[in-house]
């Protein structure tokens, strides 16, 4: 009985220990102002700047302040809750203040930004009274994600200039945060989101798995295309992960590069019009060569998660040999298995030449119920204080207190403080140094094809995965028969044609049927090939 009674005691200490040590943020009920953002960050970004945001908020104004979290999972999942909401709002405004019917016209428009000056009279009303409301959905600021989801936020008018332009107009500088660097945005020109830290994409590898399968380190997106990964490759589905679809567009973005600089290379051309058609043309192979590449990395995927976290944990575990993932997560697994002194077994890798830095937003949202608070933790973010957080050292001063959050802040100025290599958790990465071989965002090849981007990869690899890896596995076995191959890589369907034809006409249209007829269309034509380049690599293999 008394050691059973040790034992429990035991027990109940472990459990209480975490949270008796744990310091407790002012909660909102006790606290002078109170602050809601919804986030998908993390939790160790939100602890960290859970505790420095009220301590420089009291400095500045003697008050105090509570944040309120709202974490609903991933960017696509905030996307789809600020558009719930507003359209409710809204609906609410336009019927009940304003006296007029609610129609479908009307919900189509007020959140279009690409409304045309010929809509109907009703639909520019619609969009001009909401841009002159203060309709609100609760919440005061969104912060994390990527460039793209803030860009659509801001263009449906969901995000609001914070002033912060006109407060630190000295912020804004190339020397400290440029408007955009290598092709990406890194804040906007309204002054409704900024950039606060850095976000690049590579691959995460567990080295004694590598090991295990006779795999060298990889270097290249295209080493995850080695048919001895085959069920060993970690991947999240592009289009539930915002962060993994940008991943995939950079390995798109990369062989449009390749094959554009190659084809530009054969010169001189006859005039400029000609040039600007060789370079189309290279753009849209280069587009069936990314897409070719990645249909080959997917045939070597063990799942498509949810989660691109998720991504990270497994190949630490030894579940995957590698993956694709956002380089703060590789870096923060890195941490935690070297915290734990296990090894070094965990591994991130910048692909060669394959991915370039985008930024992770902060943005005041309309009709923000706490917009003088929200417009100060946007100045703390960009501040020095606040670009401090995301790569000193713990316990460091200005550092966080308990969380190396290993991301890259996005000022300048902030990698050539005196001493800071010293408490860096990542001395060694400078993001803006010259790469010889730096990869360069070009928006206009890729970037009104984001979504098409994922549906295509969605239909290729998630929709049809048995048959994939069935047929890519009968390739491999048959060592890669010329023909079955071909028929395996036919992407005809979905060349850049059309995504920017029939696919983008599908996704955009007013009836969500036409998107699902397509996909149920293309879903067959990928499962008949795939079943194809089975049967031709199986007669193949038993010659």
């Amino acid at each position: 009985m008394v050691k059973q009674a040790a034992i429990l005691l035991a027990l109940l200490v472990t459990l209480a220990l975490p949270f008796a040590l744990r310091t407790t943020p002012e909660s909102a009920g006790k606290a002078d102002d109170t602050l809601i953002i919804i986030s998908p960050h993390n939790e160790a970004i939100r602890h960290e700047f859970g505790l420095a945001f009220p301590r420089w908020y009291q400095a500045r104004t003697g008050r105090t302040v509570a944040i309120d979290w709202r974490v609903i999972g991933g960017t696509s999942e905030i996307a789809r809750h600020l558009d719930g909401e507003y359209t409710a709002a809204f609906r609410h405004h336009w019927v009940n203040t304003l006296g007029r019917p609610w129609s479908n016209e009307v919900q189509s428009a007020f959140g279009n930004g690409a409304l045309p000056a010929t809509a109907p009279a009703e639909a520019r009303e619609a969009r001009a009274a909401f841009l002159a409301s203060e309709v609100s959905c609760g919440i005061d600021l969104f912060f994390g994600g990527g460039s793209y989801d803030f860009i659509r936020q801001a263009q449906a008018g969901r995000l609001v200039d914070g002033g912060l332009l006109k407060k630190h107009p000295e912020w804004f500088a190339e020397d400290v945060i440029p408007s955009a660097f290598a092709g990406e945005p890194y804040w906007d020109q309204q002054g409704r989101w900024f950039g606060t830290v850095l976000s690049s994409f590579g691959i995460i590898a567990n080295r004694d798995a590598l090991k295990r399968l006779g795999v060298p380190t990889p270097s290249a997106w295209a080493d995850l295309a080695d048919p001895r990964l085959a069920g060993e490759v970690a991947l999240a589905d592009p289009t539930k992960s915002g962060s993994m679809a940008k991943a995939f567009e950079n390995v798109i973005q990369q062989q449009m590069q390749r094959v554009v600089a190659a084809r530009l290379a054969t010169g001189p051309f006859a005039d400029e019009a000609a040039r600007r058609a060789a370079e189309q043309q290279a753009v849209a192979e280069g587009w069936l060569e990314g897409v070719r590449l990645l249909q080959k990395i997917g045939a070597n995927a063990r799942y498509f998660t949810d989660s691109a976290q998720r991504v990270a944990i497994d190949v630490a575990a030894g579940d995957c040999a590698a993956g694709m993932g956002i380089d703060f997560f590789g870096r923060q697994q890195q941490e935690a298995v070297r915290r734990r002194g296990a090894s070094d077994r965990v591994l991130y890798v910048a692909p060669e030449g394959g991915a370039v830095a985008s930024v992770d937003p902060v943005g005041v949202l309309r009709g923000a119920p706490h917009r003088a608070v929200a417009e100060l933790f946007v100045e703390f973010c960009l501040s020095m204080e606040g670009q401090k957080l995301w790569n000193l050292q713990p316990g460091t001063p200005d550092g966080p207190q308990y969380f190396a959050l290993r991301r890259l802040p996005v000022r300048k100025d902030f990698y050539t403080l005196p001493g800071i290599e010293a408490v860096r958790s990542d001395p060694r990465e400078l993001p803006y140094a010259p790469q010889p071989d730096r990869l360069i965002y070009h928006p206009e090849r890729t970037s009104r094809q984001f979504r098409e981007m994922s549906f295509v990869i969605r239909v290729m690899c998630l929709d049809t995965q048995p048959e994939l890896k069935r047929a890519w596995r009968a390739l491999i076995a048959a060592g890669m028969p010329a023909d079955a191959l071909a028929v395996f890589s036919d992407l005809s369907a979905v060349d850049y044609a059309a995504v920017n034809g029939r696919i983008r006409d599908a996704l955009r249209s007013k009836n969500k049927v036409d998107e699902i007829t397509l996909a149920n269309e293309l879903g067959a034509r990928f499962r008949s090939q795939y079943r194809r380049a089975e049967e031709m690599a199986g007669a193949a293999g038993s010659r």
